[in-house]
């Protein structure tokens, strides 16, 4: 690992962050790296547009912010719980059939809200919810089972562990379980990059198309509506983001080059500074991504968060 962002209180190095970080090119051979791009990582939702890509090769039968849904880590928004009750409905399911565990929204203005509203953990507020949601319909057009859809042998997380290998030129490193209960497949972070480059130059009418289309027309079902992905993926056209827990950050240009960082200590406060250099560094302008926090003194600014590279 090597340290990619440094906090500078009153002109002194306090905090550092180390990490991994990379770049592919469209044939997925790594451009530049800072530290060891063979390191392996679970991706955690960075992983969820590989396991789309299972899933609509699986027959999964969305399109559009449905589709876009079925890849999000979503705030918990009213339009995203909506969104995952109309993909329950498609299944003949309501929320009962949900094996996410009960959560408050992942946005936290949401949360506050839903608390005032006197809401309560729930398995649909769940960030998670919108994957499993399409996990459901994907096992109800192929008569599988739906009680036990998180299996590792289940029939759908085998295709969708086939389909991660064959985008990842390998097997999974590591098969753990994620913070949703679902299979969770560990690769080496250059693999993570080329996989989602090669998703992104999937021909038109393909499965990649179609979720990478989806994605991009309704960033906000991918993530909510004040978040860093629907930010990036608006100010730059065709590029698709992903973000996963424990500060895992993926990037694809319409072109499939792709970028993708794993900070060691899972901290986001430094991810989205240490994308936004990376694709600096490449020639692309990402002003969203331009804000860093700041470090305060006395209510006053007397330092910053600053890359190292």
């Amino acid at each position: 690992m090597e340290i990619l962002a440094e906090v500078v209180r009153s002109g002194l190095v306090e905090s550092r962050h180390r990490g991994v970080a990379v770049r592919v090119d469209p044939a997925g051979e790594v451009v530049w790296s800072l530290g060891d791009p063979g390191a392996v990582i679970f991706p955690r939702s960075a992983n969820k547009p590989l396991q789309a890509m299972g899933m609509l090769r699986a027959g999964l039968p969305l399109d559009g912010r449905l589709l876009a849904l079925s890849s999000a880590s979503h705030s918990g928004e009213p339009f995203h719980l909506a969104a995952v009750r109309e993909i329950l409905a498609l299944a003949g399911l309501d929320e009962s059939a949900l094996q996410t565990p009960p959560s408050y929204p992942l946005d936290p203005h949401v949360h506050a809200d839903h608390l005032r509203a006197g809401g309560v953990r729930e398995p649909i507020c769940m960030d998670c919810s919108g994957k499993h949601a399409a996990m459901l319909l994907t096992c109800v057009v192929n008569d599988w089972d739906v009680t036990t859809y998180l299996e590792p042998d289940h029939p759908l997380q085998r295709v969708v562990t086939e389909t991660f290998t064959e985008l990842t030129d390998g097997p999974p490193a590591v098969v753990g379980v994620d913070g949703c209960g679902a299979p969770l497949l560990a690769t080496p972070l250059q693999q993570l990059a080329r996989a989602i480059g090669r998703v992104v130059q999937q021909p038109a009418g393909s499965a990649g198309a179609r979720l990478t289309g989806a994605m991009r027309e309704h960033p906000e079902y991918v993530s909510g509506r004040g978040r860093a992905e629907r930010a990036l993926m608006r100010a730059i056209p065709g590029l698709v983001a992903k973000s996963g827990a424990e500060s895992v950050f993926v990037v694809a240009l319409d072109d499939g080059s792709a970028f993708a960082v794993k900070i060691e200590d899972g901290a986001e406060r430094p991810l989205y500074a240490v994308m936004a250099r990376m694709l600096e560094l490449a020639g692309v302008e990402a002003p969203i991504l331009h804000e860093r926090p700041v470090v305060l003194g006395g209510g006053k600014q007397v330092g910053e968060l600053r890359t190292a590279f």
